[in-house]
């Protein structure tokens, strides 16, 4: 599927080492969507969408460490 969202104010994690081996992450425009990339690509990459929902339900498991490995 594809969608043409427009995302404002990309930015990395506060806990980024400052290098490019990260994702980065901005809000649609319409307050609707999240977006997520590969910092590498300089911003000409594929972008993953996310709603409001789904991206607020990764957070919370990602808090609870649910995504750690063993």
């Amino acid at each position: 599927m594809t969608h043409n969202t427009t995302f404002i104010d990309w930015h990395k994690s506060s806990r980024s080492s400052g290098g490019d081996n990260c994702v980065e992450i901005a809000f649609a425009a319409d307050g609707r969507a999240v977006g997520v990339r590969d910092s590498k690509q300089g911003g000409r990459g594929p972008v993953l969408e996310f709603t409001r929902g789904e991206w607020a339900g990764f957070l919370a498991h990602a808090k609870t460490g649910q995504f750690d490995r063993p």
